[in-house]
């Protein structure tokens, strides 16, 4: 920004020199903003000069949605907390799935495990119209009762009876979802129960079975999110193969990132796979 010097010997009249006073506050009034952090990051894919656009069709597109919001907004405060140790990847995912479902959508929890990403679904899914659906499962009795409690506390009847348990295997969810339906996001947290057996936990085979599931019922703008762990037996396998299946993903349909933490080898890794 230039600055101009008032100077007592200087051959500019007073009314010139407040004239570039003015001209040069004004410059310095209307200076852009830089981006926020999370969003510059979002709005770059793996490819070059692929641009993030399914976020935006998805808000444009909801009548209850404020249009003047940009695209992940809210996701800046939670960024910022897990890159200083502040937030979980959980909290993080959590962010990002606000800014993909709308009310009325269908969404799948592949591992409901406890319940808290369930019921975290169901609270951006349901609206008076009671057209949203959350097809939620897991092979683990323990875990389906879980789920259950904490939604019978949690819910009012009428949000309960959006949420719908199954004792399966996550990769049968396409037996669950009405035929040709498609579903805005399909959430997986991988691992073993917490406060469960540990040696009852996800496997890579059915993990890549039920990740081409949900490949295949994705809608455009939808989220596949995987919360992998790898502190376990198996765990570091598991989520390579996962990296893998995301990495070979076409980057003209897709865009995929992950959140990893360079010195905790053992921190769960947060893996984004998002559908043009």
């Amino acid at each position: 920004m230039a600055i101009m010097r008032l100077c007592p010997n200087s051959y500019l009249s007073v009314t010139h020199k407040i004239t570039g006073l003015q001209n040069n506050l004004k410059l310095f009034h209307f200076t852009p903003r830089p981006p926020p952090l999370f969003s510059s990051i979002f709005t770059h894919s793996v490819a070059d000069n692929d641009a993030v656009t399914s976020q935006v069709e998805v808000s444009s597109s909801n009548p209850s949605t404020k249009h003047n919001d940009p695209p992940f907004s809210g996701l800046d405060e939670t960024m910022t907390g897990f890159l200083f140790g502040k937030k979980k990847a959980t909290e993080v995912a959590h962010a990002v799935w606000k800014n993909v479902v709308r009310k009325g959508d269908l969404v799948v929890d592949a591992t409901c495990g406890n319940g808290y990403d369930t019921l975290a679904m169901l609270r951006l899914i349901a609206d008076d119209s009671r057209r949203g659906r959350v097809f939620a499962m897991d092979l683990q009795k323990d875990a389906l009762e879980s789920t259950s409690s904490l939604l019978d506390r949690s819910l009012t009847a009428d949000e309960r009876g959006l949420v719908e348990l199954y004792a399966m295997c996550h990769t049968k969810m396409e037996d669950l979802v009405p035929k040709g339906a498609a579903v805005r996001l399909v959430a997986f947290n991988l691992g073993y129960l917490p406060g469960g057996d540990k040696k009852i936990k996800t496997e890579s085979e059915t993990t890549l079975l039920a990740l081409e599931a949900a490949k295949r019922m994705l809608a455009r703008g939808g989220l596949i999110s995987i919360l992998a762990y790898v502190g376990h037996s198996g765990g570091r396998e598991e989520f390579e193969k996962v990296e893998l299946f995301a990495a070979e993903l076409a980057a003209d349909n897709w865009v995929c990132s992950k959140l990893q933490m360079l010195n905790r080898p053992s921190a769960p890794v947060l893996v984004l796979i998002s559908k043009k």
